[in-house]
């Protein structure tokens, strides 16, 4: 029997299993999915979705079923501390301070299992399915077949003679913290923290008079300690820390019964009452907070989740971290497979994503250190709240803190995707932060609002272009009368066969009908949004933009609308990124939402040969080189027809077809044909033929 070949064996269908699956079967991968569970999650676990989470999830269209659940939201946090008669509340703060520029000032609650059901449903949409229960029995990266170098054999856990053996570009690992892959890779946790603890966790129906129970709480007793989180259909979720290793008669196996933990809660909450309608899940379990030694070693087999790095409930960041893992190796593995970039690229997955997990590590243990020792001030805990500069070590680890917990503040380091000073591509174009713009590389977009001048919808620009596995090219173009030879040279200078651009075109240009294509009319690897800063009925497309451009009409914006962290901006959208209302420029972000590069917008051939050294060194092909010959007058503009490249239009007189052939060089012969079949030149000045 022949052995069947996959894209990638998946193993586990949690959180991060989930999200990798759902987003390379968007993008038609050949996927075998296999989960060592009957069903997916029916009740607990992780519960918690944090506000850069839910951009991701808008933006990978699935936000709209989660919230169908009817979620809880949590937008603050309420303290409580021992008092005379029992506890009393100390101090409530924002979950998401407004320091940050979030869309979705809070924190979704709902169990797992109905986030894995939304996952699920897309993945079957895109003809995926998940395969239960089996779990994987071997693996081996023989390099037998070069092209699928990785064997992995997997059995029915319910019945042994059911066994399968496939091979695989790629094997990952979404198992959680016991992973067969991980230990047969050799591969150590280790636990920064030597503190461990025993955590009790219930999830209820409650009746109390206990007045934050719609709130999230963490709760400071004589009696111990409780955290307490909303949920769905009118659940509550408890946390109990059963044991720690600081206690005389520590045991990383010491548990608790439910009755136990209900009494013990009773006891935290005096003076206050609680009791249970009905108990809808309950564990206990050892926790320390770890991380994965490493998360490849071949770059063919992969970890994410929990199968490299643990972390404390308190901070509830195991599945949002697992989500942005996920989305991280998804973008890289895409480009790869599709010859946008070199093998070398998908080193960079463990390189940004363990150091987050390490920086989160460090900040949850510092800030729980911080909190450990004294109660906050109602002074601090206003301040905390604020945007101002402050000295004070609390405020300054809160506001860190908050930023990492909420998903904003993973910042990831200079490399070939992320622009830095030592980046090979030295363009004097390239802006920096706080010299030119306020943009910092490896992080994530700032938000703005504008409106969409085709339909005068008002949107969040960092939404428009989807979760699709292309570059996202946002040309702020300023004011439309200074900078429309800027625009016009640009389109030139991407017309060119070995741009950035015209190098990923599409190799079946004339024969498909992309009309209705609004984000990749032109090529899969980049999509491009334009905003003038304008008044919308002050944007005429067709006339203010080459044809190149004209073609993303739908991603054609008006940065007409005020914002308050900027309220003297004419241009909110233009002053949020840092660039100049009339002079514009352009930013360069990752499929994944993160700044690669900020260009200035120039006349001339400057802005494109900037965009084409940093492309070069992303996708490791040569680009620039030959270029449109301004000197000559040649302007060459990329036509749309039934929303294809059908045309090149050539706005000089006396140009014959043979001084444009170095324009069409390296596209198929097909393509070319057809093209060169239907150029239209300009005769004498007077229409065209």
């Amino acid at each position: 029997m022949a052995v069947e070949n996959y894209d990638i064996v998946i193993v586990g269908a949690g959180p991060v299993g989930l999200c990798l699956s759902t987003s390379l079967a968007k993008w038609g991968y050949k996927i075998k999915h296999i989960d060592n569970r009957p069903e997916p999650t029916a009740t607990g676990r992780a519960d918690g979705i944090q506000p850069r989470s839910l951009d991701l999830l808008r933006n990978m269209g699935l936000k709209r079923k989660i919230m169908e659940y009817e979620p809880a939201k949590v937008y603050e946090v309420a303290f409580w501390d021992p008092s005379a008669k029992g506890i009393h509340r100390t101090g409530t703060w924002a979950s998401c301070p407004k320091f940050i520029d979030a869309r979705y000032p809070f924190t979704t609650l709902l169990h797992q299992g109905m986030i894995e059901r939304v996952f699920i449903e897309d993945i079957e949409k895109n003809g995926g399915s998940i395969q239960r229960p089996w779990t994987i029995t071997g693996f081996e990266n023989d390099g037998a077949d070069p092209t699928y170098p990785v064997k992995v054999d997997l059995a029915h856990v319910d019945d042994s003679t059911k066994t399968e053996t496939v091979r695989a570009k790629y094997l990952f690992s979404g198992e959680g913290a016991r992973s067969f892959i991980r230990e047969k890779l050799g591969v150590n946790m280790i636990y920064k923290d030597p503190i461990a603890h025993v955590w009790g966790v219930m999830d209820g129906v409650v009746r109390t008079n206990f007045p934050d129970i719609k709130m999230k709480c963490t709760i400071h007793s004589d009696a111990g300690s409780i955290m307490i989180i909303p949920r769905e259909n009118n659940m509550v979720r408890l946390y109990i820390q059963v044991a720690s290793s600081t206690d005389e008669d520590w045991d990383p196996r010491k548990t608790m019964s439910a009755e136990e933990v209900q009494v013990k809660a009773k006891n935290i909450l005096k003076p206050y009452e609680i009791s249970w309608d009905r108990v809808e899940w309950y564990s206990v379990y050892p926790i320390g907070q770890g991380i994965a030694e490493r998360y490849t070693l071949d770059e063919r087999v992969f970890m994410g989740g929990d199968a490299c790095h643990t972390h404390s409930p308190k901070a509830g960041q195991g599945m949002n971290t697992a989500f942005l893992d996920a989305v991280n190796l998804a973008w890289k593995i895409h480009h790869v497979e599709s010859g946008w970039a070199p093998r070398t690229l998908l080193s960079t997955y463990e390189k940004e994503r363990k150091l987050i997990a390490e920086t989160l590590l460090d900040f949850d243990a510092k800030y729980a250190k911080l909190f450990s020792t004294r109660i906050p001030s109602a002074g601090e805990v206003a301040g905390a709240s604020s945007d101002a500069v402050e000295d004070n070590e609390f405020i300054k680890t809160f506001k860190a803190s908050c930023e990492f917990t909420s998903g904003y503040g993973v910042a990831y380091k200079p490399n070939e995707v992320n622009w830095g000073p030592e980046h090979p591509a030295q363009h004097p174009l390239i802006l920096q932060y706080e010299k030119g713009t306020t943009q910092r590389t490896g992080r994530i977009l700032t938000a703005a609002t504008v409106t969409r001048v085709v339909d005068a919808n008002v949107v969040h620009l960092e939404q428009e272009i989807p979760f699709n596995g292309s570059y996202r090219m946002f040309v702020f173009g300023g004011a439309p009368e200074k900078t429309s030879s800027a625009l016009k040279d640009l389109a030139i200078q991407m017309s060119t066969p070995k741009s950035f651009f015209s190098n990923f075109l599409y190799k079946d240009l004339a024969p498909v009908d992309r009309y209705h294509e609004r984000h990749n009319p032109h090529t899969s690897f980049l999509s491009l949004a334009i905003v003038f800063s304008a008044p919308r009925n002050k944007i005429h497309i067709d006339e203010q933009l080459p044809n190149l451009l004209a073609r993303y009409a739908d991603h054609v914006y008006a940065d007409d609308v005020w914002d308050q962290r900027v309220p003297d901006a004419k241009a909110a959208a233009h002053a949020k990124m840092g660039l100049d209302e009339e002079k514009g420029g352009i930013v360069i972000v990752r499929p994944d939402g993160y700044v690669g590069v900020v260009v200035k917008l120039e006349e001339g051939t400057g802005t494109c040969d900037a965009l084409n050294q940093y492309f070069q060194v992303v996708t490791g092909k040569r680009l620039g080189g030959e270029t449109a010959s301004l000197n000559r007058s040649i302007d060459v503009d990329i036509v749309s027809e039934n929303g294809g490249l059908s045309a090149v239009d050539v706005h000089t007189p006396h140009v014959h077809t043979s001084e444009l052939r170095p324009f069409l060089n390296d596209m198929p012969n097909a393509s070319r044909d057809v093209l060169f079949d239907r150029i239209i030149t300009s005769q004498s000045g007077n229409g065209r033929s």
